[in-house]
């Protein structure tokens, strides 16, 4: 069987640019699967691109190529690439930071730049412009690889895993009886915020479903949030329009209102100026 594509980006469906990407691919191999991820990545939003591979990519068969165009910097020097996953998964990508959850949590054995000599669209009047590479760079190559006219190392020459540029990623910690960490992303639909701190370190530091913990929220070094806030499993263990703090899909502790927007509540962001500790 072909590899499946799985694409996602910043584009949202408001105009041509998702379609003029599949229309490629479907160019190339019209046998072709393609799935979205997502193109409602927040516009330039690197960390995100990055973030939301990560939450995805395990539960995919092993060979699934990806696709991720979330690229400020399109036609500058920076490098169009296709790693190759320690589990087997392909990512085609601007070099600009999307890789760096996955080189972090999951590993990269390899990574090749584009050759756009052979692997760039060609002959559709895509020669003399240098701000659509998500169609004429990373769809195209994509295509190429999945339906096997090329083989991986048909894309280009590969490069040192170590030079692939990568974002800081923050770490929570544990220290005499408080665990503190940050918001690290969104989830946008719901309004719930997601925080790095993984649920093995609320165990570590004795924290049970059915704790009330003691949370302070400091925006660049300042108090903004002090409330003593339930921890259960889920959103339906505290009643409508009550803070809870549980466990996500990714085995990381997040904020929520049950039934309503826990960032349109709180005008919280995520970032490192974002920082959360618990306590009991």
């Amino acid at each position: 069987m072909k590899p499946i594509l799985v694409f996602q980006t910043d584009f949202t469906y408001k105009e041509g640019a998702v379609c003029a990407m599949y229309g490629v691919v479907k160019s190339v191999d019209s046998e072709l699967e393609i799935i979205d991820g997502t193109h409602e990545i927040p516009q330039y939003d690197i960390w995100s691109a990055s973030y939301r591979l990560a939450q995805s990519m395990n539960f995919w068969p092993r060979g699934t190529i990806f696709v991720s165009v979330v690229d400020p910097g399109v036609g500058t020097a920076r490098k169009a690439c296709v790693t190759k996953t320690t589990g087997g998964y392909f990512i085609v990508t601007p070099d600009n930071g999307s890789l760096t959850h996955i080189k972090e949590w999951q590993g990269i054995s390899e990574v090749r730049e584009i050759d756009q000599s052979v692997n760039r669209l060609r002959g559709k009047n895509t020669d003399h412009t240098n701000v659509f590479h998500g169609r004429d760079v990373f769809s195209y190559c994509a295509a190429r690889l999945a339906s096997g006219i090329i083989t991986y190392e048909g894309v280009g020459p590969a490069y040192s895993v170590d030079e692939i540029i990568t974002l800081p990623i923050h770490e929570a910690v544990l220290d005499g009886g408080k665990v503190r960490g940050i918001f690290e992303i969104v989830d946008p639909n719901f309004g719930n915020l997601w925080t790095n701190i993984p649920q093995a370190l609320f165990s570590e530091a004795g924290f049970a479903y059915g704790d009330h913990l003691k949370m302070t929220v400091r925006h660049a070094g300042e108090v903004v949030f002090r409330q003593v806030v339930a921890h259960y499993q889920s959103f339906g263990f505290v009643p409508k329009g009550d803070f809870v703090i549980y466990t996500n899909e990714l085995m990381r502790v997040s904020l929520a209102v049950s039934q309503g927007s826990f960032i349109e509540r709180t005008k919280f962001g995520y970032g490192s100026d974002w920082q959360v500790e618990f306590e009991n």
